[in-house]
């Protein structure tokens, strides 16, 4: 029997014209997408992007980054932000700078949730070393530069997670506008849609803010040793600071086709991501164990590609380079998953003799 709830329930359609009459001219439209790799048939109640956001919500990927450093490794308390919490963060301050702007929040919730799925354990520590590993076999040094640094990228490995390695192999099926917002959230590579933009600029909001946050709690860093300038411009706290950001991204892009910061801000943003550089991310106590960390993973790359066999098969079916395999293997391990199989391959295990 039909009731009146059923009979106000909003399907797919109407869902898409109703972004048809409320988003921005800037906006992408679910019914616009380009699409997927594979072609599907439409959900009844959930547009392409909402959908894309509830399969990488849903997946084995999203749910390792609990246990994914994010800067602190292996911190003592329960407080600290990790991988995922990042992810989180980052998710709801781009929704908080798509919804004014009339952008469609669902595409950008989707890329933010996905954005960080290909990241190694132990945060940027991580990276490195499997970059390393990697250039170590295929004869490429840090002297090679972009060559080098292209060897791992954490953004093009999360297209990888999502294309190839979720789902035993078939992936995700994520809609184009989706990997687009995913890969080009890092470094200078620019979204083709308005809501991957806002995904970069939340990314670097989020991580400069929480970054701070975590080593104030830390007792690693203080307010007061923060630069004067971009405190008096940005705030005295990671709140004041998320907040003047975030309206300051929504009054510059407001009507601009682009999704931009003003100069002033932006600048003072600048300053306390390089002061983060300088005094907590390449130096310090939150520094101390990571070389232990780095060895850790080149040691199990090294192992893996002597013994590939040993390579779980989900990650042997993605290509046919046995470095991609264990880079994937490798990359997808969470902290406390990595020390574990480096125990088990490389600590001797006690044993009892008979009686």
């Amino acid at each position: 029997m039909t009731t009146e709830w059923d009979m106000d329930a909003l399907g797919r359609v109407q869902i898409e014209a109703e972004e048809g009459e409320r988003l921005s001219r800037f906006a992408t439209r679910s019914s616009a997408s380009l699409g997927r790799e594979r072609d599907e048939l439409p959900d009844a109640y959930r547009t392409c992007f909402q959908r894309d956001r509830d399969r990488i919500l849903h997946c084995k990927s999203f749910r390792r980054l609990a246990n994914k450093t994010q800067v602190f490794l292996a911190p003592e308390g329960d407080h600290y932000r990790t991988r995922l919490t990042h992810t989180l963060e980052v998710a709801q301050i781009a929704r908080d700078i798509a919804r004014p702007l009339r952008l469609n929040e669902d595409l950008t919730e989707a890329i933010a949730l996905g954005h960080d799925l290909g990241h190694t354990p132990f945060g940027h520590a991580g990276e490195r070393a499997l970059r390393r590993a990697i250039g170590s076999r295929v004869g490429v040094s840090e002297e090679d530069g972009d060559r080098f640094r292209g060897l791992f990228r954490h953004n093009e490995q999360s297209v990888r997670v999502v294309r190839f390695l979720e789902k035993d192999g078939r992936g995700l099926n994520l809609t184009r506008e989706v990997l687009d917002g995913i890969r080009c959230h890092a470094g200078t590579l620019r979204a083709s849609t308005l809501e991957g933009r806002v995904v970069a600029r939340a990314d670097r909001i989020a991580y400069v803010n929480h970054d701070i946050d975590d080593a104030v709690r830390a007792g690693l860093l203080t307010e007061d040793m923060l630069p004067a300038a971009s405190r008096a411009i940005l705030g005295g706290s990671s709140s004041e600071r998320i907040q003047t950001m975030v309206e300051d991204v929504i009054a510059a892009s407001d009507g601009a086709g682009d999704v931009l910061m003003s100069r002033e801000k932006e600048d003072a943003l600048l300053d306390l991501r390089s002061f983060l550089f300088e005094n907590l991310y390449n130096t310090g106590d939150a520094k101390q164990e990571e070389p232990k960390a780095e060895q850790m993973l080149v040691s199990l790359f090294d192992y893996f590609m002597d013994h590939v066999d040993e390579v779980p098969q989900e990650y042997l079916r993605a290509c046919e380079s046995d470095v991609a395999r264990v880079a994937d293997y490798v990359s997808s391990m969470t902290d406390r998953y990595a020390i574990r199989v480096y125990q088990e391959v490389f600590v001797p295990r006690a044993w009892k003799l008979g009686m």
